[in-house]
């Protein structure tokens, strides 16, 4: 995994090993708030429909979803795109079976300091941060699954 430092604007990025910060999106469709997960193992996962390779990693965020579900690993897709209609279209042909919301104001976004996309965040079932990922991942991998599964 790639560690990046930059110049914010705003706070800092919050750290692993911390909480994760507690937020609700709601959009045209739905309305989530990520501490109603707790007990669970989240996979926070911001992108957008306009990001190639936020797109090339959906179907194994898809995928994993399915496997780790039975778990207690849920998949949250938080996309910033500002496009409804846009938005709802992709989701409807590339059948993201995921919770998805779309933050279009990027306030969730905004908490954990994310501005490049895809940005996933795993979150431990007490709530911790526990990885982050930056860029497109293989969701499949052995590696990763082992790891949520020791969550």
């Amino acid at each position: 995994m790639l560690a990046f430092s930059g110049c914010y604007s705003g706070s800092r990025p919050p750290r692993i090993g911390s909480t994760a910060p507690d937020f609700t999106v709601q959009d045209t469709q739905t309305k989530v708030t990520l501490s109603q997960f707790h007990g669970q193992v989240v996979v926070l996962n911001f992108w957008a429909t306009w990001c190639a390779p936020c797109v090339e990693e959906v179907p194994s965020l898809v995928e994993m979803q399915r496997r780790m579900k039975a778990r207690g690993v849920t998949v949250l897709a938080v996309s910033v795109d500002v496009d409804d209609s846009a938005y709802r279209q992709f989701v409807k042909d590339h059948g993201v079976s995921l919770l998805t919301v779309r933050d279009p104001d990027q306030k969730s976004n905004g908490l954990y300091g994310t501005f490049k996309f895809p940005e996933t965040y795993i979150i431990d079932r007490n709530g911790v941060m526990r990885r982050k990922f930056i860029g497109a991942v293989d969701w499949t991998e052995p590696e990763i699954t082992d790891f949520l599964s020791k969550l």
